[in-house]
């Protein structure tokens, strides 16, 4: 029944495809388009093992770095980075694949090489004690990272995070594995595909402005990230659940109770496997605190930093 289920995705896929046709093509766009853009000032460019790293190092003091989701770039901490880096260090990046750093040549996608890419990153920078938090694959990341480096870090941020495997996968996801209907994320892309994806992670909609719509559609349809998200789709998601037994670090598990990608319940499943860490809800939130509701859920984090 369910392959029958996909063929027929497969044909209406086709058939969709057909319909749009070459008119409907959504280009690559450029660097020369994008960085005017989404290039700040304080925007700068690290080349580590061949990928040319797009980060921000703004501010001074105790050094926070912080990693964005799938989908997302380092834009989506802004709103706390503006806070943070008054009194803080405040290192963000785009890892490869997503925002202005864009895809690797060489496909290194994995969770493990993100561990690995975020520590000659921060080791070409000579950080070498910091605090790191990270939302939805960010979140997996961080405390990945923390498992093999715990001895670096000197608080651990968990906004969303993942890790534990879950029933349900986000549509774009599953479009992005699906063979033909793949190819509507990697030329097609109507905004209002983005704008779609972006009601699903946040509870309350009203509050999602047409820059971030623009911003998430235009770092989407930068050179070549719609291939690379579609690369990344077909990695075999390892669980590295088992390692969360190697952290020591005081840990924030932050969740929005509304969150419709990562259920909620999975903030019990981190708080089993991490008894020293601190647990918060957030109501009337989804799955992007540090986004949706980023005054409230950056209150939290600096009272579990100052703690």
């Amino acid at each position: 029944m369910l392959k029958n289920q996909k063929t027929r995705l497969i044909i209406y896929g086709i058939l969709g495809l057909i319909v749009l046709g070459k008119t409907a093509i959504s280009p690559d766009k450029t660097a020369e388009e994008l960085y005017p853009i989404y290039a700040a000032a304080s925007s700068k460019f690290m080349e580590v093992d061949g990928r040319n790293i797009h980060y921000r190092d703004e501010g001074e003091g105790e050094v926070i770095v912080l990693i964005h989701g799938t989908g997302a770039s380092l834009h989506t901490w802004q709103a706390w980075a503006e806070e943070l880096r008054k009194n803080y260090r405040v290192i963000r990046l785009d890892l490869p694949a997503y925002g202005l750093t864009g895809a690797d040549p060489e496909k290194r996608y994995g969770s493990k090489d993100y561990v690995d890419l975020i520590d000659a990153f921060l080791t070409q920078l000579e950080v070498e004690k910091f605090y790191i938090g990270g939302n939805s694959l960010g979140g997996l990341v961080a405390w990945l990272y923390t498992s093999y480096h715990d001895e670096k870090v000197d608080k651990l941020l968990l906004l969303d995070p993942s890790g534990f495997p879950f029933d349900t996968t986000p549509m774009v996801i599953q479009l992005a594995k699906t063979p033909v209907l793949n190819l509507f994320i990697r030329y097609f892309t109507p905004k209002g595909f983005i704008e779609k994806n972006l009601k699903e992670v946040y509870y309350d909609q009203s509050l999602i402005e047409q820059a971030t719509i623009d911003r998430y559609y235009d770092l989407t349809l930068y050179d070549k990230n719609r291939q690379a998200f579609i690369d990344r789709a077909y990695i075999e998601r390892e669980d590295y659940t088992e390692r969360l037994k190697e952290i020591k670090s005081p840990t924030l598990i932050l969740w929005g109770e509304e969150d419709a990608w990562i259920p909620v319940g999975d903030a019990k499943k981190f708080k089993a496997a991490l008894p020293q860490a601190v647990v918060r809800i957030m109501p009337k939130t989804g799955h992007v605190p540090m986004e949706e509701r980023p005054t409230e859920s950056l209150a939290i984090a600096l009272e579990f930093l100052n703690d």
